[in-house]
């Protein structure tokens, strides 16, 4: 059982160390660089080359079953799925094969709408407090579910 942190951009990374600590779980905290490795021996800083989604490419490539990912990425997301792996978000939303494609078909939905209309640039919502205590509960929950499966 491994977390894998899509870390770049990632606002959760010390969240993840405290609570996959208290768990005793491995942690891959990947991205193309600037993050300082952790002197905690649970966590592995994984630097990939530089370039788009070289990160998701890893995590895609070692994430399966029994493993947690955080990522905001949904293809990124829908791939760790498909490999058996439990997804949250930065927010603490869990996306599983009972909401992924709905998800990606926004996506790709507002992806064409903001193409298509410059305006609608910027408009997501910033994090907040509540979205930090959500994420906690959800990984703390994933990593319970996790442990059990495991076991089975």
């Amino acid at each position: 059982m491994t977390i894998y942190v899509d870390a770049d951009a990632c606002p959760v990374k010390d969240e993840v160390a405290r609570v996959g600590t208290r768990h005793k779980v491995r942690i891959k905290i990947v991205s193309n660089g600037g993050i300082r490795p952790s002197e905690n021996p649970l966590i592995d800083t994984v630097i990939v080359d530089h370039g788009p989604d070289e990160a998701d490419r890893w995590i895609a490539e070692h994430a399966g079953t029994g493993d947690v990912v955080v990522t905001a990425d949904i293809p990124l997301a829908a791939k760790c799925i498909a490999a058996g792996a439990q997804v949250l978000k930065h927010n603490g939303e869990i996306l599983s094969n009972a909401n992924i494609g709905n998800i990606l078909a926004t996506r790709d939905l507002m992806s064409d709408l903001r193409a298509a209309d410059p305006f609608l640039q910027g408009r997501g919502r910033s994090f907040s407090k509540a979205d930090r205590s959500r994420f906690l509960d959800a990984l703390d929950k994933a990593l319970i579910r996790a442990a059990r499966e495991h076991k089975l």
